[in-house]
């Protein structure tokens, strides 16, 4: 049996073991050997696990251009692998563990052995609904795991060349014993887009708690999706028919200035931006006030713009405080209303209804501002606008794990390319637009156990 596979089955049941919400599936069931889920309450009681859904990569937040940190705060990360994606290394692991790679295939290991099941259950347990509701909920999590993978490990997609760029291996069941070379990127992002399409068709409208999915989620991951791939005709679709199920929006006025921690808790209590909770894997460099952010970005925050308070704190390089995940260790990684905005914005500023774009732009930035300070934008035309929605779009979703994925995507353009400059100890280390270090190399224990291609960095 493959070393990955034998550990993810290995956390599949140390998972139950540990996490309180699977108490009652473990009281049924005390024999460690009988710990495989087989009824819907326990497929539920999986997918409910915080300790391995909802929870994302995060080395591309430390490689992207928000974030920046000290000589003494590089010496002080506290694992060689955060320090080589800090400075964009060649070797990036050194025998370190990838968990930014091992995490969403757990996760589609978990999600493949639900669907697996319940092709077993189907007809024979429950209502219709809860079966839906439960396959649905796979579905998405398989999808949003795919989504993660293929951002981090495989060229940003490009519809020219998708069907023979290399991306991820696309495990499909749960049978350990099948050998998955890596697919195209175009079948990975076919797959987890079908993924989508019918978990949106099974899942309920909303959800009570934010750490389910729902058919908003559903949306908005696939606008998201849609986004990336240049697709915006499809992006601004799925755009209003998230937003249709949840526009609300914080008024940050009535966020505390001062607060460490100045969002509702998410998904205890309701952050009504909050589609889908997710938070990115908890880093030493997440955590706290170690969180900093590069000059550059904080100077572009006007003095009446509350962001500029409610995100940052402290003296330069300021710490960013203002995340949705609502905890100084954790980075927001899911899915909420402001992005699907930016996401309708950016979609008809590149469709030419310039007019349009600013509206939706407008409507979320009055929210960001003190209360009658706020000038609406406007722009003389569809390049004017796209201008403003990308530097408001890098402003308000800052450190959600998502500049990586925008610098991908927007370095194809030479109007937003970008090269980014660090200088740490006196060296320089520079990443240039289209640079082969904007994807993660495959974890080299991988790369020995399957024999699937390297990718050049």
């Amino acid at each position: 049996m493959k070393p990955l596979l034998c550990m993810l089955i290995c956390l599949l049941l140390s998972g139950l073991f540990f996490s309180s919400c699977q108490k009652e599936f473990l009281d049924k069931k005390p024999d460690k050997g009988l710990l495989i889920p087989t009824t819907l309450d326990d497929f539920n009681a999986l997918m409910d696990n915080l300790t391995i859904f909802n929870i994302s990569p995060a080395l591309q937040e430390i490689s992207a251009d928000d974030f920046y940190a000290t000589d003494a705060a590089v010496a002080g990360f506290t694992t060689v692998v955060q320090k080589n994606s800090y400075l964009w290394a060649g070797d990036l692991y050194q025998n370190e563990p990838c968990v930014d790679w091992n995490f969403p295939y757990q996760q589609i290991f978990y999600a493949n052995i639900i669907l697996d099941g319940l092709e077993e259950l189907k007809g024979v347990e429950g209502s219709t609904t809860g079966w839906n509701i439960t396959k649905g909920s796979a579905l998405f999590h398989r999808a949003f795991a795919l989504y993660n993978l293929v951002q981090l490990f495989s060229r940003p997609y490009d519809k020219n060349t998708a069907s023979i760029d290399l991306g991820v291996p696309l495990r499909l069941t749960a049978d350990v014993n099948a050998k998955v070379g890596r697919s195209s990127v175009q079948q990975v992002y076919d797959q987890l887009i079908g993924d989508l399409l019918e978990a949106e068709k099974l899942l309920p409208q909303t959800t009570q708690f934010k750490s389910r999915p729902s058919r908003a989620a559903a949306d908005a991951l696939l606008a998201r999706v849609y986004l990336n791939m240049e697709n915006y005709e499809l992006a601004d679709k799925y755009a209003v028919a998230a937003l249709a199920l949840n526009r609300s929006l914080l008024d940050y006025n009535a966020i505390s200035l001062t607060a460490t921690n100045p969002f509702p808790s998410s998904p205890a209590a309701d952050n009504p931006e909050v589609i889908f909770y997710d938070k990115l894997i908890p880093y030493g460099f997440t955590s706290s006030t170690r969180a900093t952010v590069a000059d550059e970005l904080y100077q572009l925050y006007a003095d009446k713009d509350l962001r500029k308070t409610i995100f940052f704190a402290g003296t330069a390089p300021f710490y960013f405080k203002g995340r949705y995940a609502s905890s100084r260790l954790q980075l927001f990684g899911g899915l909420a209303v402001d992005e699907l905005y930016l996401i309708r914005a950016e979609s008809l500023a590149r469709m030419g209804s310039f007019a349009a774009a600013m509206k939706e732009l407008n409507t979320l930035l009055i929210t960001r501002w003190a209360r009658g300070t706020y000038q609406p934008f406007a722009a003389a035309n569809a390049e004017d606008a796209l201008k403003i929605v990308l530097l408001e779009r890098r402003k308000e979703l800052t450190f959600r794990g998502l500049r990586w994925g925008d610098l991908r995507r927007l370095n194809k353009d030479p109007r937003f390319a970008k090269t980014i400059v660090r200088t740490v100890s006196g060296q320089v280390y520079t990443l240039s637009p289209g640079d082969k270090r904007y994807v993660l190399p495959i974890p080299p224990e991988e790369i020995v156990v399957s024999g699937i291609a390297q990718n050049e960095r």
